[in-house]
C-alpha cells in the first residue's frame, strides 16, 4: 500500500486548464495512457478537480477557460 498523501497546490486557472484537458481527452476516448493504472489515476484527478470547480456548470465555461489559458500565458 501507498505511504501518504501528497498535496498539490493549483491556481484555479491551471486547475481549470487540467480539468478541461482532462475531460476533453476522456470525452473523445483519446487520453494519452500507456496501461490501465495510468488511466484510472486521470480518472480519479478529473473527479476531484470537477468536485472542487463550479466554472464546468457554468453557461459561460468555455470563455473562461480561454481567459484562464491566456492569464497562464501572459503570466
Amino acid at each position: 500500500m501507498a505511504e501518504g498523501h501528497i498535496d498539490v497546490k493549483l491556481s484555479k486557472d491551471e486547475a481549470l486548464i487540467l480539468f478541461e484537458w482532462l475531460a476533453h481527452f476522456d470525452e473523445t476516448e483519446t487520453l494519452p495512457t500507456r496501461d490501465e493504472s495510468e488511466q484510472k489515476v486521470l480518472w480519479l484527478l478529473e473527479g476531484k478537480l470537477e468536485k472542487k470547480l463550479t466554472e464546468p456548470l457554468l453557461p459561460d465555461y468555455l470563455d473562461r477557460v480561454k481567459e484562464a489559458k491566456k492569464r497562464i500565458l501572459d503570466s
